[in-house]
């Protein structure tokens, strides 16, 4: 049933880049964080509320929750900016395999963290590199401006989970969640509204409405509470190869709403970038689970 509840979850998060794509025909990309991150947090309010009721927080966890919550929805506005933002010069097929390269950084991140890799690290991300460049960069040998957005964005999302692993040792994760979607949708309604020339106007809301609730309620409210449910019960290995797949559905969902195509050479290039996410990702599970049996060197 994790498994199951894990592949609905990849689905949903990969045809959310062709609402992303779709909304920004109604509305500016700050605008659409905004108000997509806003949305999701109130989807998860009911359930917030019934934890609250259950919950006998510390004075530390309140401010953990006070500053995980800040710390990680100003990173997810960073991230999810230069998404959003590249979604407007590149493809869902793409901005999906490219997001998806954090399953790289994370590991390799995890380094100055203490977290030990190895030889399958690193191969995984040489096949991921070699898979960028087939699929992103042009017959001069140069990423594309929406491409290169999506890949600072993966880095940022990297961050994002090694954040995430930093303050959910301290509070409930899905509090945690609920308080980052906040930040995150306060900080994109800031910036469109005194930062860009962005002009939101009710009728472009409500065209976008079908969008929103897709991005913001299913993709945001919905699949983050599968996923917390699912990876309770499943193998993290598991876990690891399903979630991936989100960058397959991103490219069927173009390819099915936005008459996207990729060249057979692109799709070699999606081949190598998912083969070198999944040997990553396996990598970095083996080298956590080696961790939790030191003991000893889990926190440090």
């Amino acid at each position: 049933m994790a498994n199951i509840l894990l592949l609905v979850t990849a689905v949903i998060w990969g045809f959310g880049f062709v609402a992303q794509i779709l909304g920004m025909t109604h509305l500016g990309p700050f605008a659409f964080i905004g108000l997509r991150f806003l949305l999701g947090a109130a989807s998860l309010l009911p359930v917030i509320w019934w934890m609250w009721s259950r919950l006998n927080l510390s004075a530390d966890q309140h401010e953990s929750l006070f500053w995980g919550s800040l710390t990680l929805g100003i990173v997810l506005f960073c991230a999810s900016a230069f998404q959003q933002v590249g979604l407007l010069y590149t493809t869902a097929s793409n901005a999906g395999f490219i997001t998806g390269l954090y399953m790289v950084f994370v590991p390799v991140m995890g380094i100055a963290l203490g977290i030990k890799t190895g030889r399958m690290t690193w191969l995984g991300g040489a096949l991921a590199a070699v898979g960028l460049v087939l699929l992103g960069f042009n017959e001069s040998y140069r990423l594309g401006y929406g491409d290169a957005l999506q890949l600072l964005g993966a880095v940022v999302w990297a961050v994002h989970i090694l954040v995430i692993d930093h303050f959910a040792r301290r509070v409930s994760g899905l509090l945690l969640a609920v308080g980052q979607f906040l930040v995150c949708g306060t900080l994109g309604l800031f910036v469109s509204l005194t930062l860009t020339d962005e002009v939101t106007t009710s009728v472009g809301i409500i065209n976008a409405a079908p969008t929103l609730a897709y991005a913001g309620i299913l993709t945001v409210g919905v699949a983050y509470t599968l996923q917390v449910i699912a990876q309770a019960d499943a193998n993290p290995s598991h876990a690891a190869i399903i979630l991936s797949l989100e960058a397959v559905f991103g490219a069927l969902g173009g390819y099915l709403i936005l008459d996207e195509w990729l060249t057979p050479r692109q799709m070699f290039g999606c081949a190598l970038m998912l083969g070198g996410m999944i040997m990553s990702q396996l990598a970095h599970q083996d080298a956590q689970s080696e961790l939790c049996k030191d003991g000893d060197r889990t926190h440090a």
